[in-house]
This record gives C-alpha cells, structure tokens and sequence, in this order.
C-alpha cells in the first residue's frame, strides 16, 4: 500500500537515532534544523498515555531492523529519497514478521520530514501525524538510544547551515543566582529580582504567542557537587520556570524542559576555597529559555 498519498511532512526534526550504553532514553524532543532536498526525514514515535501494549514495537525500514520503541520513545531517522517500506511491529519475537511479510510501502521526498505514530492496535501500518499533532504529543518523548540501527538504508541525517531560518527561533537567558537562593529551585525560592526576571520573559513571550511554535526550557548547573545531583537540579529548575511559564498564561502544550546540568559550561575552570568557586561559577548557572517560532500569517 503507498503512503505517498497520505503521509503529512514538515520541515523540521530530531536527533539521529544512536547507542549509548547503558541507557534506554536519551534527551527529551526538540525541533532541529531541517534536511536538504538530498534526503527525507522521519520521527518514529510512541506515545506513553493511553492503552499500551506490552513489549517494544520493532521498528523496519526496507526489512531491516532499526529500533524498538518503547511508551515515550522516539527514533529520527534520514533516508535517501523515493520508495522505502516502513512498519512498526508489537509481539515481534521469534518470527521477526517485518523482515518479509506485512510491509508498507511509503514514497519519502527529500528535504520533508514525516512524523509517524506507531499503532498499539497490532496494526504495523504507520500512522502520519501533522507536525503540530505530533509535536504535542512529543514534548515528553525521549530519544530511544539502547539499540544499533541495522537498516543500512537509513543514513546520518545532514542539516545545513543555510536552510536554518534564525528569524524563527529566540533565545532568553535568565540567571539562576537572580532567580534562585544557591542550590534551591522550589516557586518558594524564587527571589523578589527573579520573579520580575519572569514576569519580563512572559510578557516577551505573550507578545509573540500567536507565532510560538515550542518553548524549551533548559537548567544549567555550575560543577561543584555530584554529577547526578546537579542533573537534577537542573531539571527542577526548569520545571519550576516552567510552572511559572504556564501561570503566566502560556500554554502548557508548548513548553517542554530539560536539564544540561554541568555538561554546557561558560566558565570551564575556577580555583580558591569555595566561595571564591561559587562566585567564579556563576556565570555556569542558568536557566536557558529556546523559543521556536512560526512563520507569521500573511494577511
């Protein structure tokens, strides 16, 4: 059966599919730069609401295995335009369906991407999403890295600095030492100067609102203390801006968090006792707002 006909495309995408080892899920979705005309793209996502079925869905292209999704994972992948078949199969093991039988046939164009939506109804026929559909129902997905891609159609997606539109994307940085005491990251903590600090970005954000697409919050720690512990911290603190974000009139729907934790620094190294690395760090911890916006209504 051909999807060319149904499939809905965006120009916009997701991390590559890869391995990393010892870890099912990666970094949550975000909209990267799009392809070029030499390649099609795919999101192959499962969401993690609703009736699931046990197990990973195995995840063929051209009758080679490339992922197994679980609930609230998600795979980007590049192929070489024209015709490759597709399919996501439940219960899969031992007879490994989707190497031969059940397939589907989709004409992918370059330089589009398809978002497809795997069927928890046994049905291995992808399902197309539209972009702002499947967009909503990405904010919480995460990268599924804990398998290798042994589809050798699908290829290291290239982005290209000249399709990157930089009108569409704004970006805010707050202070977390303005909007937080060291170390917290409860609403309770939140200082006079920060709560003014988000009141400023909200307003920015209402005035373009009719335009915004997706709205990333990112927390950046400094490195003192554990590793893990400084992930989460930076992962509170988004949420609680993210709180703030909705209280402030943005919708939910469009806000998703994450934390880079001490993995992104501005200051790589500071010496002297602890107040004097404290101080020196500073610039290492904040929050990071990333604004996509949408092409603008031509009246």
């Amino acid at each position: 059966m051909l999807l060319s006909a149904t499939l809905v495309a965006s120009p916009v995408l997701a991390d590559s599919a890869g391995s990393i080892a010892g870890k099912i899920f990666d970094s949550t979705y975000v909209s990267v730069p799009p392809i070029g005309e030499d390649q099609a793209q795919v999101v192959y996502y499962r969401v993690e609401e609703g009736v699931q079925r046990k197990g990973a869905a195995h995840v063929y292209v051209d009758r080679e295995f490339h992922s197994g999704l679980l609930p609230g994972g998600y795979s980007a992948f590049c192929l070489a335009p024209g015709s490759h078949t597709l399919g996501a199969y439940l219960d899969d093991t031992p007879d490994y369906k989707g190497k031969r039988s059940d397939l589907y046939q989709a004409t992918l164009q370059g330089g589009k991407t398809y978002y497809l939506r795997v069927r928890e109804d046994g049905n291995t026929f992808p399902q197309p999403i539209t972009r702002s559909e499947a967009e909503r129902e990405l904010v919480t997905t995460r990268n599924q890295v804990h398998t290798i891609s042994r589809a050798s159609s699908v290829e290291a997606c290239r982005h290209y600095d000249y399709l990157v539109d930089e009108s569409r994307f704004k970006r805010y940085e707050l202070s977390s030492d303005v909007l937080f005491a060291f170390g917290a990251s409860g609403r309770q903590d939140i200082s006079e100067a920060g709560h003014k600090a988000v009141r400023g970005l909200v307003n920015e954000l209402r005035q373009d609102q009719a335009q915004v697409r997706h709205v990333q919050v990112v927390g950046h720690t400094d490195p003192i203390g554990d590793e893990a512990d400084n992930q989460q911290l930076g992962l509170d603190r988004a949420n609680t801006l993210r709180d703030l974000l909705i209280a402030g009139g943005i919708p939910d729907s469009l806000i998703s968090t994450v934390s880079a934790g001490n993995r992104e620094p501005v200051v790589f190294t500071c010496y002297g006792d602890r107040v004097q690395q404290v101080a020196c760090y500073a610039p290492n911890r904040r929050v990071v707002v990333k604004v996509e916006l949408g092409k603008p209504v031509e009246l």
